[in-house]
C-alpha cells in the first residue's frame, strides 16, 4: 500500500433505536412529538387522507362520459396512399406497409379510408377496405379507380 492509494476508512453507523432512554436522544416520545393521531400506536394514515375533510376526488366535478358503444376504426388517408408506388391496396397489404396497426387476434377493428388532403390526389388505385368516406369513394372513382367494400 502506497501513500497515494490510501482510502478513507469505512464508518459503519448503526440505525437509531427509538425509545431506549433519555440518553439516546430519542427516548420518551421516540421522535413522535406529543399527542395526536400520528403519535399513537397504529397511527399511520394514508397519504390521501384529508383529516375528514371532503376528499379532493369527491370535491372536483366530474366531466364527460365514456361511450361504451364506441367502435374503434383504423383509418388511412388518401394522401398517404398517394405517396406509395403501388396501385392495389387491401387490408393485409396496408398492415404490411405499416399504414395501419395490425389488429390483435381478438379484436379486428375495421379499416376506413378517408379523404383528408385529397385535393392533390391524382392516382388510379384499387382499394379494398371495410368502409370509405363519401369524399374518398368519389375521389377514387372519379380517377377511374375501384373502391371496394370488403
Amino acid at each position: 500500500m502506497d501513500l497515494h492509494n490510501i482510502e478513507k476508512p469505512k464508518i459503519k453507523r448503526h440505525k437509531k433505536r427509538l425509545g431506549k432512554g433519555q440518553g439516546s436522544g430519542v427516548g420518551g416520545t421516540s421522535g413522535k412529538g406529543h399527542k395526536g393521531q400520528k403519535s399513537r400506536a397504529g397511527g399511520n394514515i394514508p397519504a390521501w387522507f384529508e383529516g375528514g375533510q371532503m376528499p379532493l376526488q369527491r370535491r372536483v366535478p366530474k366531466r364527460g362520459f365514456t361511450n361504451i358503444f364506441r367502435e374503434n376504426v383504423r383509418i388511412v388517408n388518401l394522401s398517404v396512399l398517394q405517396k406509395i408506388d403501388e396501385t392495389v391496396f387491401d387490408i393485409p397489404r396496408l398492415e404490411d406497409l405499416n399504414l395501419i396497426r395490425k389488429a390483435k387476434a381478438n379484436e379486428k377493428a375495421p379499416v376506413k379510408i378517408l379523404a383528408k388532403n385529397s385535393k392533390d390526389f391524382d392516382k388510379k388505385i384499387t382499394v379494398k377496405a371495410n368502409a370509405f368516406s363519401r369524399t374518398a369513394k368519389e375521389t377514387i372513382e372519379k380517377l377511374g379507380g375501384i373502391a371496394e367494400v370488403v
